[in-house]
């Protein structure tokens, strides 16, 4: 059986745009000579479309879509993705897959495992289908699963468990194949996992599996392709580029071993390469999904500006990036030499320079009767990373062009930022990216520029050399706050990304009970922050923001086992003091 993937980057709510997507494949599909099309989860709506479905019309409109594409499908077997209205229920809507020939829709699957955790919200939206379904092509059985259906919460860090095998009793069936239907978020890690379930599941049911995965951005929500056909003995038989849209008509491999089996060595990849593309791609199709070309970037001269510079400056094109430089009275020369090289190197043409001595002065005098010399220290800094947020705004205002704003993992983790400042923006590209793999992905920058689209390294050796400093105060370094960020790296991804107890942190580490506390006490204060930050694009198990819902009004905190009133101001960090943004 010649069988065509169809790894499509849909864009929520443009019915109209991703069913063209799917008519374009069927065309592409025939003249390869396959007989069969299988497209991506939820493909003719995108994923994940969230309460768009509770609009009127909406789930109609792919309805509607179904039945153009059934229309459009002649001889060819066409597998596609959409909401449907089931009622019945306890809920109205189900997460469903239509099987189209010749003008009829000759057969429908309803996703049964709805994932109620991390990002997901399906079980919102969704009754759970209660049937396996198997359907024949030319003499061969297909199964047909969507995404969880297979993974079974196997793929993450969860105690979520269900009481069915979807694999299991559609392998029971007597089917020749599994087809199943993805759109699943990347996470760095994660597909290599994927391809070793896939494997056992293929080994285990001894039956080839195909597993059609969405590619694109949408919202905070990154899918990086790479679709995969396994066969029956667990050798992977093809692979579909990453990052890209993709069309492939593959012969389906033998239930006994694969046809063109893949060697191991071409399914390894580099974490580094994969957050690159994964940060192009989520910057790239943001943009362009909702309809602006333009992004603008504050220029510190330091890490964090540097590569979400050359992350936009890859995914727009450097014409389409205007880098503003605002230095104050405690700027170095260091870091304004480093932001001209960086923007020079980048080949950005649009560079301004806004010093923000003036109205820095200006309101310091105006607060200086009101606050009666109380607009000093961490009130006096956090008025220079507003200025800066205040005057990134208004060229956003006067260009249309989308703030990007550049704080880390490991700031928005400790609160080492400042609302309305630093934190100001669409999307925050490194918001789910720690300081230390910040660096590390710089250097891989520098030394992959060809392959990133730079004609040199891009990044001052500088900036990656020189202590880290918001230069809000004479002398100031982060580290002056903050636990060095090895440590305070290693406690983030533990307590966040595993979810690790206080104790167990200690046990594990040898890092000092006391600074694991107060670190952890400084995570939890901060959420008020974060539920303010801007959209932060998500590349690790456990990313701030829609997947991990905390209340920022709260008496727990994870202390070794003790309540304690957290409180969102008023307390001191107690990590050898504090810097602009710890409080506010």
């Amino acid at each position: 059986m010649r069988l065509a993937l169809a790894q499509l980057n849909p864009t929520v709510g443009d019915v109209a745009g991703n069913t063209r997507l799917v008519l374009q494949a069927i065309d592409q599909a025939r003249r390869d000579g396959a007989e069969v099309l299988v497209a991506g989860e939820l493909g003719l709506i995108g994923y994940p479309p969230r309460d768009l479905l509770f609009r009127a019309g909406v789930v109609e409109a792919c309805e509607q879509a179904v039945r153009e594409i059934a229309r459009h499908a002649g001889d060819l077997l066409v597998i596609v993705g959409h909401p449907r209205r089931c009622p019945g229920g306890t809920r109205p809507l189900r997460n469903s897959v239509s099987v189209c020939r010749a003008g009829k829709v000759v057969a429908v699957y309803d996703k049964r495992l709805l994932p109620g955790y991390d990002v997901f919200d399906e079980d919102r939206y969704f009754d759970p289908g209660d049937q396996p379904c198997v359907v024949e092509a030319d003499g061969v059985r297909l199964g047909l699963l969507i995404c969880e259906d297979l993974w079974r919460a196997e793929d993450v860090r969860t105690e979520r468990s269900y009481p069915i095998d979807p694999v299991q009793e559609t392998a029971a069936l007597g089917c020749d194949v599994l087809l199943s239907l993805h759109a699943n978020p990347f996470v760095l890690g994660k597909w290599q996992r994927h391809l070793e379930q896939l494997r056992a599941a293929a080994t285990r049911h001894k039956l080839p599996i195909v597993a059609v995965q969405q590619v694109g951005a949408n919202d905070d929500l990154i899918f990086d392709g790479r679709s995969v056909v396994v066969a029956a003995d667990g050798s992977i038989a093809a692979i579909l580029p990453g990052w890209r849209s993709a069309l492939d008509t593959i012969e389906l491999p033998e239930k006994a071993h694969g046809v063109h089996a893949v060697g191991l060595d071409h399914v390894r990849t580099d974490p580094m390469d994969e957050l690159w593309n994964a940060l192009v791609l989520g910057v790239n199709d943001y943009c362009r999904k909702t309809s602006n070309d333009k992004v603008i970037i504050g220029l510190s001269g330091g890490i964090d500006s540097a590569v979400t510079a050359c992350i936009a400056a890859a995914a727009v094109g450097p014409k389409s990036v205007l880098g503003v430089m605002m230095p104050s009275r405690h700027s170095s020369a260091a870091s304004l030499e480093d932001a001209m090289e960086l923007a020079t190197n980048l080949a950005l043409p649009r560079c301004q320079t806004v010093p923000i001595e003036s109205t820095h002065l200006a309101v310091q005098d105006a607060l200086a009767a009101s606050l009666r010399g109380r607009a000093g220290g961490v009130t006096d800094e956090n008025i220079q990373a507003r200025l800066r947020g205040l005057l990134l705004m208004a060229f956003a205002n006067a260009t249309g062009a989308f703030v990007l704003a550049p704080g880390n993992k490991s700031e928005l983790a400790s609160g080492y930022c400042t609302i309305y400042g630093d934190m100001c923006g669409a999307l925050a590209v490194l918001g789910d990216v720690v300081k230390t793999r910040v660096y590390a992905l710089a250097r891989w920058i520098n030394a992959h520029h060809v392959d990133c689209g730079f004609a040199q390294p891009p990044i001052p050796q500088r900036s990656l050399t020189r202590p880290p400093s918001a230069e809000l105060r004479p002398n100031q370094l982060d580290q002056d706050t903050l636990p060095p960020y090895e440590t305070l790296d290693l406690i983030v991804e533990r307590y966040i990304e595993l979810e690790q107890s206080v104790p167990q942190i200690i046990d594990e580490t040898d890092i000092e009970a006391q600074l694991v506390r107060e670190t952890v006490s400084m995570i939890d204060r901060a959420q008020y922050k974060r539920d303010q930050a801007a959209l932060i694009l998500k590349v690790t198990a456990r990313t701030f923001g829609r997947g991990r819902p905390m209340p920022i009004a709260m008496r727990w905190q994870e202390l070794g086992g003790r309540s304690q009133e957290s409180g969102v101001t008023g307390q001191r960090s107690g990590v050898r003091g504090e810097k602009s943004g710890i409080t506010g």
